[in-house]
């Protein structure tokens, strides 16, 4: 991580100072211009790094391309077998212990939690001993203890057992010296975290993109509902589902950049393109979201009036998600594009296109599918589209479900949940079905497909192994702890790998 990089730097020269016959007093502002001891001195201090506790949220783009190629949902198309080798092995389970795109999540998640830690650790006193109290100081803590209890549910979630710290960043005396905690444990952490940020956030934000309780009570439930707390997750869900939020009457409107932050979004991943990035070597750490770039067509062009931008072709949906959905749920065209009945049904568009060269499907990602005047810079790291991470419809289905559950079951207010999102996506009342918990976890596939859940579904659901041909029971649904952590801290490896 930076930190460590560079206090490994700053060891090296103190090493070379202290080899010399005459001692030298080494004073840090002759690296830098600011140190930690000229930091977190005002409010804008502590807001700015507030604001870089957010950013590893943007690195995450994968873990929903992960989500869907895992599953049934999707594959991981692309040129060939060689092109985007490690999602190559994520659709085929194969991972490897080196697998370049889970390791980068690790890392973006434990950089997440290290800033927010540091935060943290200076609450109550800077490193120079001083109290610094401001109007939004409670409010702005809700939102870091949020982001910590986010980036821990997604390294649980994906890799189980994880190394838990919570009072500092990591620095070098700490190399070797911890170990994976039970997931038992992090899971306890992250309740506590979401329960501090519950106490302390507003229930509207004051910013476009900032955690507010709506945000922290829901991601809560889904805890919950992994933990299989399910008394929990109705009660805490019930303030979500009673909040201020709407279902938007077209399902298309949601993914459309009017419809970023609207009437059904509790949590969002926020992007842009205003200062264009242009680093492939850091494809995943500019502001724009490159997992739009994945979802494109191979080759997609046509005449101006043509909405769309050509991609990768990765990412596909699969015939099965698509003859999942029933006749008139406008969640389909929503969610799979049809490239070849768009071009037919479009004539005056001139549209051409590349068939995808591996593993086609003939459907895209229509939810993400990138879209003209929307990147900029380098285009294919910049497209500003936010990742919706938790909408109402989602908080319905997580209610309905852990109403099911729970250990007093309220089957009318399951039906009642359920009943609001099929009726949006039949635009009637005549589809119906009864809330059971094998049509609560269907329409989760069909509500969420490409969003980054179903994976985490099936395995969480117990469904995996007799849903997912291929799969690797043995894995437990976790990915490998990577090979460069085991190696040189010593950690154990999962199951399977």
């Amino acid at each position: 991580m930076k930190n460590i990089k560079k206090n490994i730097g700053l060891i090296i020269i103190l090493s070379i100072f202290v080899g010399c016959s005459d001692v030298v007093e080494f004073d840090p502002h002759d690296e830098y211009v600011v140190t930690e001891e000229d930091y977190l001195q005002t409010e804008s201090d502590y807001e700015t790094m507030a604001v870089s506790c957010y950013t590893p949220m943007q690195w995450l783009n994968q873990m929903v391309v992960i989500g869907d190629i895992a599953s049934d949902n999707a594959v991981t198309g692309g040129e060939n077998a060689s092109d985007a080798v490690s999602l190559q092995q994520v659709d085929d389970y194969t991972v490897l212990t080196n697998n370049s795109t889970t390791y980068d999540l690790y890392l973006s998640a434990y950089e997440g939690v290290n800033r927010a830690n540091y935060l943290i650790s200076y609450k109550d006193q800077n490193i120079n001993g001083e109290t610094i109290d401001f109007d939004r100081k409670e409010e702005m803590y809700g939102e870091v203890y949020f982001l910590r209890a986010y980036y821990y549910f997604n390294l649980v979630r994906m890799f189980g057992d994880v190394v838990l710290f919570t009072e500092k960043k990591l620095d070098l005396t700490d190399f070797g010296t911890y170990e994976r905690s039970p997931k038992e444990d992090v899971y306890a952490q992250i309740e506590t975290d979401l329960l501090s940020a519950i106490s302390a956030l507003p229930t509207s934000a004051s910013q476009e993109g900032r955690v507010t309780i709506y945000a922290a009570q829901a991601l809560l439930g889904k805890v919950y509902l992994y933990e299989e707390k399910f008394d929990e997750a109705a009660t805490i869900l019930e303030n979500v589902v009673n909040g201020p939020f709407t279902l938007f009457e077209t399902f298309d409107d949601i993914f459309l950049l009017s419809g970023e932050n609207g009437s059904e979004s509790v949590f969002e991943v926020q992007y842009s393109n205003g200062q264009p990035y242009y680093n492939w070597g850091g494809q995943t750490r500019g502001q724009g979201n490159y997992a739009v770039q994945q979802c494109g067509v191979r080759g997609f062009s046509g005449t101006e009036a043509m909405p769309y931008n050509a991609g990768w072709s990765t990412n596909l949906p699969t015939q099965d998600l698509a003859s999942a959905y029933d006749d008139g749920d406008q969640r389909k065209d929503a969610t799979v594009f049809d490239v070849a009945a768009y071009a037919e049904e479009n004539p005056d568009l001139e549209v051409s296109f590349q068939v995808a060269p591996y593993k086609n499907t003939d459907l895209y990602n229509k939810k993400y599918l990138p879209r003209k005047g929307e990147t900029s810079g380098q285009v294919e790291l910049n497209y500003e589209n936010n990742q919706r991470i938790i909408r109402y419809s989602d908080v319905l289905l997580m209610a309905a479900e852990a109403n099911l559950r729970a250990s007093s079951v309220n089957q009318a207010k399951a039906q009642t949940y359920l009943d609001l999102v099929r009726d949006r996506a039949f635009s009637d009342e005549d589809h119906r079905v009864t809330a059971t918990l094998q049509n609560i976890w269907d329409e989760r596939r069909l509500e969420l497909a490409m969003e980054g859940d179903r994976f985490f579904d099936l395995v969480r659901t117990g469904q995996a192994a007799t849903v997912l041909s291929g799969y690797n029971a043995t894995t437990n649904g976790l990915f490998p702890i990577p090979q460069t952590e085991v190696d040189n801290f010593g950690l154990t490896q999962n199951e399977g790998y």
